[in-house]
């Protein structure tokens, strides 16, 4: 998994001796003491498959005798190059994110490069201290999902204009740089119509908030699927709440406000979907039986819960590695144009769904 970011700076001490004033170790003093070429050392040191196993051995061991410690930051501003990509989540705590992480750092790790990941919690002010943290380390390149209500001219502020970035499903406004979105309304769209398909007539679209550019695609979808079934979409059936489990839990009991209550629910994410169900369960209505629910992400739990839970499968690992792969192109062409990827969605149907008990 990627490493956390810190503001120690791990590795930006030259090589040492111990003690104060005695010189510092060199790659030559490493090679020399190893019996192999300052070159070899080089590939040693930044993790080069092309060095034999027994004479890598033999480096680290010399390295390791010598207490050398490796200036990533010195050796990029020698090469003029960067082998560290920052990775800015804004909700680690949502198994998508950490799936999502594993395949970018999967993808940058294939390619030589190291990850530094940074968690923003959804607030704008910890996503700003978290970025100016990151760009000290001067990374190749970043990939960012926003936090909720963030701003392109702040971004830009602390990021520079002349960055490498990558944004992930949410699109601030007046953004220049490359975007990747999941196919946000269609996904809803795909799941409001499977629940009308069932027979459902009175469905809800339950959290997320109205101002979240990736909340607004899925209730267009919601809504564009209602309207293709000429039935009307009530704003007291668009019920927002924290897009995670606890939230969605205790607000399970705005569904059924009103003398009559919706059969369904399109849920904004599946840790929406799982918290509506874990309230549905503690007022005795059964998921799947006495409400139907949908997702959306397909996270791993979604599969194992009970009931298993209908959902869109955007598979998060590879929308990770995708990721990586778009920001390695950008590092690769800085001059191209501003590219924008959409990632599909497949509706998976298990037994959160089904027709409606009546």
């Amino acid at each position: 998994m990627p490493r956390q970011a810190n503001r120690t700076g791990a590795g930006t001490s030259t090589g040492a001796s111990k003690g104060a004033g005695k010189r510092a170790v060199t790659v030559t003093d490493i090679a020399r003491a190893a019996g192999v070429s300052r070159a070899t050392v080089s590939l040693v040191l930044r993790g080069s498959p092309l060095v034999h196993a027994d004479t890598r051995a033999r480096v680290h061991a010399e390295l390791q005798r010598q207490r050398y410690v490796y200036n990533r930051a010195a050796a990029n501003l020698r090469r003029r190059t960067s082998t560290i990509v920052a990775l800015v989540i804004n909700d680690l705590s949502n198994p998508f994110f950490a799936e999502f992480a594993a395949g970018v750092d999967e993808a940058l790790g294939e390619q030589g490069y190291v990850t530094l990941l940074g968690n923003t919690g959804e607030s704008p002010q910890r996503q700003q201290a978290v970025l100016a943290s990151l760009m000290e380390h001067a990374p190749a390149g970043l990939i960012l999902s926003p936090a909720e209500h963030s701003e392109a001219a702040q971004l830009r502020a602390v990021v520079g204009v002349g960055s490498h970035v990558l944004l992930f499903n949410r699109e601030p406004a007046g953004q220049p740089w490359d975007f990747l979105a999941l196919d946000n309304a269609h996904g809803a769209q795909l799941a409001t119509a499977h629940l009308i398909a069932l027979g459902h007539r009175d469905i809800a679209f339950f959290g997320g908030h109205a101002d979240s550019s990736s909340c607004q695609q899925r209730r267009a979808g919601y809504a564009a699927a209602m309207a293709a079934a000429g039935m009307e979409v009530q704003g007291r059936r668009m019920i927002e709440c924290a897009p995670n489990r606890p939230e969605a839990a205790a607000q399970a009991q705005a569904l059924f406000a009103g003398a009559d209550r919706p059969t369904a629910a399109v849920c904004y994410n599946d840790n929406v979907a799982l918290g509506l169900m874990l309230g549905l369960a503690a007022r005795g209505i059964q998921p799947g039986r006495d409400f139907s629910v949908t997702g959306f992400d397909d996270i791993p739990e979604a599969a194992l819960s009970t009931p298993a839970l209908t959902t869109l499968a955007v598979d998060p690992r590879a929308r990770g590695r995708q990721a990586a792969q778009l920001l390695l192109q950008r590092i690769a062409a800085p001059e191209a144009s501003p590219a924008r990827s959409i990632a599909p969605v497949v509706l998976r149907v298990r037994q959160s769904s089904a027709p409606p008990p009546f």
